[in-house]
């Protein structure tokens, strides 16, 4: 980020002020980030995705399941349509757009993609997850720059890369902004078993009792499964989780 430039230094100001005197949002975030960083962080290191674009789910949703008002859904905000492009299985029955694994996975391929599409520049592959790859391509060839810095953009996407940035400083550097959460404050993802299902199962409540488990430990852990029941007519394989409760 050149923050020699006077406007580049009040913008990425601005993002820093705003998440760091959201108190309460920005301490949400952080508390979920020690429950999904380390999934998210594994997938994207896998992918050889650079670890910061796990702040773009954190702008995104707070690193929770959200529904936009727009319809796009899920940790990483994909719409329907983007979602099928990225092969994310997406029905009236299972919608893996809430499936953080699946997701995360997506989001990569996105990823890829864009900045390949953009000249090799992660910058400009992350102000496309907002704007789009052929939007972004308009407005450099509009404008006749190269560089994200140097583009004129409506206010969402201006914001969107120093967002990203701001919450990565704030990340690691909580104590200089004010944040100290205890390590027994954080939130950690809950011990599970993983089931491996080929066939419909009629009702998921009747399954969850099978496990020792109620409808709602179902549900809670296996958000893509949209009603209550799985229908799978073509025998897939899901990976369902199953808590463990001590």
């Amino acid at each position: 980020v050149p923050l020699e430039k006077s406007e580049v230094f009040e913008r990425m100001d601005r993002e820093l002020l705003v998440n760091t005197y959201w108190q309460s949002n920005t301490i949400l975030c952080l508390k979920r980030a020690n429950k999904w960083f380390p999934l998210i962080q594994k997938i994207l290191k896998e992918q050889e995705v650079p670890d910061d674009f796990k702040y773009l789910a954190v702008i995104e949703s707070g690193l929770q399941n959200l529904k936009s008002p727009a319809g796009a859904r899920g940790v990483w905000q994909f719409m329907e349509s983007s979602g099928k492009a990225l092969d994310l299985e997406i029905n009236d029955n299972i919608d893996q757009r809430y499936h953080i694994e699946m997701a995360t996975l997506a989001a990569c391929k996105y990823l890829k993609s864009a900045k390949e599409r953009l000249g090799g520049s992660w910058i400009l592959a992350a102000a496309s997850y907002n704007m789009g790859v052929s939007g972004i391509k308009r407005r450099l060839n509009q404008q006749q720059v190269g560089n994200y810095f140097d583009l004129y953009l409506n206010s969402e996407t201006a914001r969107y890369v120093y967002r990203i940035a701001a919450f990565k400083h704030i990340f690691e550097n909580q104590q200089n902004f004010g944040f100290n959460i205890r390590d027994q404050d954080l939130y950690n993802l809950t011990d599970i078993q993983v089931v491996e299902v080929d066939t419909a199962i009629e009702d998921l409540a009747k399954f969850a009792i099978d496990f020792s488990v109620t409808y709602r430990d179902i549900k809670e852990h296996n958000p893509w499964l949209r009603d209550r029941h799985l229908e799978n007519k073509s025998g897939k394989l899901y990976e369902i989780k199953i808590p463990i409760h001590k």
